[in-house]
């Protein structure tokens, strides 16, 4: 049996589809429109099929940046980092947010696809810190994104959270988020599960309308975020990810999971890479499809027509090299595609 949000019962006028495991909405009637209100306006998402973890305990701090590729060591109460948790190969386990609360208490946020595995290797590592690890499945979670989401939600939210920088945080009753999945401004609000449709229908009387797993993930594409499972895994690492940036080398003597894996690898030079590709004829770009360079082959991670753009656009992983185009193989025809700088898209604007 599927599960279900505490917000199933807002979307019984969606289409629903199975999504890990749960049943989510793909879309209240039409997903072109829902990706053209979050740039245009502003839409909600429900997210709470999410993981939320708190972790606390005197060596929390350490037990962070040793877990993480990136360094928790480098934030402040209140302020998030993104980043990969690795096997000891330098592969993803998958890619999360982590919260920086008091020097004893962290929240993560993780995929639900991912779930299982996250808490079970998080708990086996955790152990040796004497941190305790709680999945938060009494909250539930929800996205606001958009350029008009500030005015929109002025009334709904404290003076502190409207307030908010990127990737910093509030909480009291609710814990507020300046982060997102779609390359606008918003927030994430994390909150008892039993309030959470009560916020929604205020959004909702706001004129912020509903949007499903269809839009979000044309949305997360054009901004040019990884989607787990898609375009990284256990077998892929942030380098060959293009999620260098996530990866704090320095200190040079911080230890994490997988970095002498990742070193290696980085020494190497010969390691696949991500690339950001725009179809230049008729077609549309789509996962798996086979991609030729000189350099040789390569595949599409994550390829959709872009509502924003009016074009195809993709990412792919390659053999590491300079490119300005490649081909790709769309059924019985080999077409070009241009070689171009990620995001696509940021605050409403087109990049490329």
């Amino acid at each position: 049996m599927l599960k279900k949000t505490p917000l199933y019962d807002q979307h019984l006028n969606a289409k629903l589809v199975d999504f890990g495991g749960w049943e989510m909405p793909l879309h209240y009637g039409s997903q072109i429109e829902e990706h053209h209100q979050v740039r245009q306006d502003a839409g909600v998402f429900d997210v709470s099929h999410m993981t939320i973890i708190d972790l606390t305990g005197k060596k929390v701090q350490q037990f962070l940046r040793y877990l993480l590729a990136n360094d928790v060591g480098r934030l402040t109460i209140g302020k998030a980092i993104y980043s990969c948790m690795l096997n000891e190969n330098g592969g993803v386990i998958d890619d999360l947010i982590v919260y920086y609360q008091s020097d004893e208490r962290f929240r993560m946020v993780v995929n639900s696809s991912t779930k299982d595995k996250d808490i079970a290797w998080i708990i086996h590592h955790a152990k040796e810190f004497a941190v305790q690890v709680q999945e938060r499945d009494d909250l539930a979670m929800i996205a606001v994104q958009g350029p008009q989401v500030a005015e929109k939600i002025k009334d709904l939210l404290p003076t502190a959270a409207l307030s908010l920088k990127p990737f910093h945080a509030t909480w009291d009753n609710w814990f507020i988020a300046r982060t997102g999945y779609t390359g606008e401004n918003g927030f994430e609000i994390m909150l008892p599960a039993k309030e959470a449709p009560e916020l929604w229908e205020k959004l909702l009387a706001n004129e912020i309308k509903p949007i499903g797993l269809g839009a979000r993930n044309t949305l997360r594409l054009e901004a040019g975020m990884n989607l787990y499972g898609t375009d990284m895994d256990e077998d892929c690492s942030p380098l060959e990810a293009g999620l260098n940036w996530t990866v704090a080398w320095k200190p040079l003597d911080r230890d994490f999971i997988g970095r002498a894996a990742l070193q290696a690898q980085k020494d190497s030079a010969n390691h696949r890479i991500m690339i950001a590709l725009v179809l230049q004829d008729k077609g549309v770009l789509r996962d798996h499809q086979a991609i030729y360079t000189d350099n040789g082959d390569g595949y599409i991670t994550s390829g959709s027509f872009s509502p924003t753009l009016g074009r195809s656009i993709a990412f792919a992983r390659v053999p590491m090299g300079k490119y300005e185009q490649v081909t790709v193989q769309i059924r019985n025809k080999t077409l070009v595609a241009k070689v171009v700088k990620s995001p696509f898209v940021k605050n409403g604007n087109i990049l490329i």
